[in-house]
């Protein structure tokens, strides 16, 4: 049995495939290894993996995850999936990599990632040629749903965010200013704090051009100080996965023509077009 994972920061997304060929579907929470060390990812995953998974029977387990990017981010992720899967060869790789494959299968081309964070690349068919790092939410994740909540909490804390907005904002989440403040800087996971916002941004219908006017800036950033600097990324599609890419594929699309590249797929999740990608290349 093989089990492959797209482990993204706020949630990872599980297939099973037995020796018939069936697929078993899960989730667990995300566990990206700048917020989440092995322990906790063991404890995590013991909690959340249905009960009736048969754990010996897996001998293969493909995990790709948000923040695997270096041997040292690997390991942590690595020997989490060896104490639990304890039979099984185990292989972790770049959620970048799960992109890639999910969008392109073995064609060269554009990918990326639009969900919790942001990621770019060029992939080869085989392999990621080239990345321009997103830095992360802190520095950078231009265009990502941490960068948009950002952009509206911002908005809200400094009292620019219009009145009916300001006004649905508090009905919604009845957040103080202190109240922000200490998710941000005092307590786990603002990454993912952050994030959460981006549905309001969509859900908004007091205010249409308020919340596209945040979602439009902040692709533009992403595309000004990302995908433009890939060279010759007029000549490829615009490919990406992720839900902010999805939800808001239409200001999406709008941008990348702006920057003169054409759409090409837009998934909210790889795991359907991976587990593809690996029973055909069986990777």
């Amino acid at each position: 049995m093989i089990l492959i994972a797209d482990g993204g920061s706020t949630k990872t997304s599980w297939c099973l495939i037995d020796e018939s060929g069936k697929k078993i579907m899960f989730h667990t929470e995300g566990y990206n290894p700048y917020f989440s060390d092995t322990e906790y990812i063991i404890d995590s995953m013991n909690k959340n993996m249905p009960s009736d998974l048969p754990i010996d029977k897996i001998t293969e387990v493909h995990y790709y995850g948000a923040g695997v990017h270096n041997e040292e981010k690997a390991e942590v992720v690595a020997k989490a999936m060896e104490v639990i899967f304890k039979k099984a060869k185990v292989h972790i790789d770049h959620d970048l990599m799960a992109a890639a494959r999910a969008l392109l299968g073995n064609k060269r081309g554009f990918a990326a990632i639009l969900g919790t964070g942001t990621n770019t690349c060029i992939y080869d068919g085989e392999g990621l040629e080239m990345n321009i790092d997103s830095l992360a939410y802190i520095l950078g994740d231009e265009g990502s749903g941490c960068y948009i909540g950002k952009k509206l909490l911002s908005d809200y804390l400094r009292g620019y965010m219009p009145k009916n907005v300001r006004d649905s904002f508090w009905e919604t989440f009845k957040l103080t200013p202190d109240d922000i403040l200490e998710a941000i800087y005092k307590k786990p996971l603002p990454n993912r704090f952050c994030a959460s916002f981006s549905k309001f941004v969509y859900d908004i219908t007091v205010n249409i051009e308020y919340s596209r006017n945040i979602v439009k800036t902040s692709f533009k950033d992403f595309f000004e100080n990302l995908v433009s600097h890939y060279p010759n990324y007029q000549d490829y599609e615009f490919n990406c996965i992720g839900s902010v890419a999805y939800n808001f594929r239409n200001v999406l699309e709008e941008t990348a023509l702006e920057y003169g590249m054409k759409m090409g797929k837009i998934l909210r999740t790889p795991i359907d077009d991976l587990v593809i990608y690996h029973q055909e290349h069986k990777v």
